[in-house]
């Protein structure tokens, strides 16, 4: 029998690997995953790669020719049944946010609040007329959605909402504001929530609509190439016809978020899979002492930490895809995806600076602006400290939020 070492099998003699060659990744992932996953890495290597650096520096993003390009190729609400959609498994549409988001956090954003926040609400809780109207010309990226649920004085406590839905004759007519929405600037429309005489209500807001205004946030330090937006509803009047008929409480519009946080438990593991590569490349051909300071027992060691986080948070994404693909997921399961592959991913990213040392600050290299970003990822769509009363409540069965 031949001891040669496979290209999945490396041997102490077998010279450099990968991460990705050493945790046998392409083991756990079937023919159809594979090609999703190179097809996307291929895009974003060949698209997004080359002016991801100067669309962080500048604070722009070309999300509407991006999104027409992220749609000819399925990603968008690939997840989604019909309607355009690609229906494709969760592990494949996780696998495709963790490539996005090697080349950066924005980019996944753009496709995760058009999937899984605005076109997953509507698929979810939508009217039939509304899922026809929207989500074709949404999957082929020929109108961006955004997903109003944050306002200034309420994050993780959205039930607290002043935006309000009242009832004038046939009509509802909305008033307030909503902070931190991605895509909100380009968006055509808007998945409000909004409070009313009956509860929290849902409402797909056409952004042409008199009284709606966009206005982009900037200044930022994170999430620099993403679409960022206050959304100023004044007297906004809607027809009937655009209340989602299926949302009925809050729980709408938190359903959605789990399936955007879904995305994140999978793209923050490609932001430290891009850092750790990136470290790993530089610890190879950068020479101290007449060496390569991958040749030093400590940046050895920062190196194998970062693959042993990287690894379990790519098994526990796996793990979770498998189990969503199956009987699904609850809450907190998402909560543990997300608590622990962002919190690692920022370790992983301020490790492998240390070992670029002070070329990991410049945009010549990914890993600041990794860095950056997940500070952003870290917080929105529930905050570490959420996730983890949510895990501490499965857990124990007593609720600490308040």
């Amino acid at each position: 029998m031949s001891t040669r070492p496979s290209q999945h099998t490396p041997s102490q003699n077998a010279g450099p690997t990968t991460p990705d060659v050493l945790l046998r990744v392409d083991s756990l992932l079937d023919d159809e995953e594979r090609q999703i996953r190179d097809t996307v890495r291929a895009l974003v290597k060949s698209r997004i790669a080359p002016d991801i650096a100067s669309w962080y520096e500048k604070g722009e993003l070309p999300a509407r020719e991006l999104a027409v390009e992220l749609g000819s190729l399925g990603l968008l609400g690939m997840h989604l049944q019909g309607y355009g959609c690609a229906g494709t498994s969760a592990v494949a549409y996780g696998l495709a946010c963790l490539e996005l988001e090697a080349g950066d956090s924005g980019i996944r954003s753009l496709v995760s609040v058009q999937g899984s926040l605005a076109m997953f609400a509507l698929h979810a809780f939508g009217s039939e007329e509304q899922k026809q109207h929207w989500l074709p010309e949404m999957a082929a990226g020929r109108k961006i959605g955004c997903f109003g649920l944050t306002e200034p004085d309420f994050g993780s406590d959205p039930a607290g909402m002043r935006t309000r839905a009242v009832r004038s004759g046939d009509d509802w007519v909305l008033n307030g504001t909503k902070t931190w929405i991605t895509n909100g600037s380009v968006a055509d429309v808007a998945i409000v929530w909004a409070r009313t005489d009956d509860g929290i209500r849902g409402f797909a807001v056409p952004t042409d609509t008199p009284g709606f205004t966009a206005r982009t946030i900037t200044s930022k330090m994170s999430l620099r190439a993403s679409v960022t937006s206050e959304l100023v509803l004044d007297d906004v009047r809607l027809p009937e016809s655009a209340r989602l008929p299926g949302a009925t409480s809050l729980r709408a519009p938190l359903s959605c978020l789990n399936e955007a946080r879904f995305g994140i438990v999978f793209g923050s593991v490609g932001a430290a899979r891009d850092c750790l590569e990136t470290a790993l490349s530089y610890a190879q051909s950068r020479m101290q002492f007449d060496r390569p300071i991958g040749g030093f027992q400590l940046t050895q060691q920062k190196l194998a930490d970062m693959t042993l986080e990287y690894g379990k948070g790519f098994l526990l994404a796996i793990h979770l895809g498998r189990a969503k693909d199956g009987d699904g997921l609850a809450p907190e399961q998402v909560s543990l995806g997300k608590l622990n592959n962002v919190r690692e991913a920022i370790a992983i990213a301020r490790t492998a600076r240390t070992i670029l040392g002070a070329s990991g600050i410049t945009g010549e290299y990914p890993v600041m602006r990794h860095a950056n970003n997940l500070e952003s990822v870290l917080t929105y769509e529930g905050t570490s400290e959420m996730h983890t009363l949510v895990i501490g409540q499965a857990l124990t069965g007593t609720a600490a939020f308040r």
